[in-house]
């Protein structure tokens, strides 16, 4: 699978503060589940004008974990259609080159904080491959549920006819529900 990074990911990723504390958790899912991690070249020329020369640097040393599309997708005729109607600056016009990919199916799925390019995936009929960090959270952890690590005391599994129903444990749900024993 290939989860195309939107700038504002990167940045939050390689930014010196923290601003999204579930970032980690994004790149370690992306890793665990394998995802090709790509980058529009656009969205390195954007951060390469980042005012934070911190930033700038980071990214730079950075950059060679990261799948840069060499050769991005001709503009769909759709999605220059949607241009055309929506975009009115070279920000716009970057976010519509960034979702061209997803559209002509060069990556499976977009990862993006920005809803404007939500809304213009909305309109080209490809929301569903489009997330947020948490959106994107929220679907790998429900379609891996045996990779979650819960935070729990230690849990043997076992035949609910080997369960010792008179032990004290089950005594509230005894006196929530008459017929527990039953």
């Amino acid at each position: 699978m290939r989860a195309l990074l939107d700038t504002n990911i990167l940045i939050h990723r390689e930014a010196p503060v923290v601003v999204r504390q579930n970032i980690g958790i994004l790149f370690n899912w992306l890793d665990r589940l394998r995802y090709e991690k790509c980058v529009h070249p656009m969205s390195i020329e954007e951060i390469e004008q980042h005012e934070d020369e911190g930033v700038r640097r980071s990214f730079a040393a950075k950059v060679a974990s990261y799948r840069i599309l060499k050769s991005p997708a001709p503009i769909m005729p759709e999605v220059q259609a949607l241009s055309d109607e929506l975009d009115l600056n070279e920000n716009d016009r970057n976010d519509t080159r960034v979702l061209n990919e997803l559209y002509a199916d060069r990556v499976d799925l977009l990862i993006t904080e920005d809803r404007g390019i939500a809304r213009k995936a909305d309109r080209l009929g490809i929301e569903d491959r489009i997330f947020t960090i948490d959106t994107f959270l929220e679907k790998v952890v429900a379609e891996n549920p045996e990779l979650v690590e819960y935070k729990v005391l230690s849990v043997k599994k076992s035949l609910f006819g080997h369960t010792n129903l008179a032990d004290p444990f089950f005594d509230s749900l005894r006196g929530e529900y008459p017929d527990f024993d039953k």
